[in-house]
């Protein structure tokens, strides 16, 4: 089967995108570590939950998963991931974890976030922005 010049011009964009996407998420996740570094956990777990929402938003995007809100949650998110058999339970369970934490960073008033959850934030969005496709 041939491809049409059309068809091998909207690919190669697609990988350029990704590409970019990827490298982008990159520096977000580093500037996340950087605040961490410096003590301001709230700063760089609420960076990082915006990368794993994002990340998630691209996957559903590129499985073309119809989504019920305009504005669609984290959670939303990975459940249409789930629903759809992009991702296995064990990732859904973790996905939530990390969203529950950036929840904490995010809308707590009550409690701050640990420096250590924020690690495992941080370090769990950069898994999943490398796994999860």
């Amino acid at each position: 089967m041939v491809k049409s010049a059309k068809s091998r011009f909207e690919s190669s964009l697609f990988d350029i995108r990704q590409l970019l996407q990827a490298d982008l998420f990159d520096s977000e996740l580093e500037a996340a570590s950087h605040l961490l570094k410096n003590n301001f956990a709230r700063a760089a777990g609420a960076l990082a939950g915006v990368v794993l929402e994002r990340h998630l938003g691209e996957v559903c995007a590129s499985h073309k998963l119809p989504l019920r809100k305009k504005d669609p949650s984290i959670n939303d998110l990975n459940q249409a991931l789930k629903d759809a058999g992009v991702i296995e339970t064990s990732q859904w369970r973790f996905v939530q974890l990390l969203g529950d934490i950036r929840n904490t960073c995010d809308h707590s008033k009550d409690a701050e976030p640990t420096a250590a959850d924020v690690k495992e934030l941080v370090d769990g969005v950069a898994k999943v922005t490398k796994t999860i496709f």
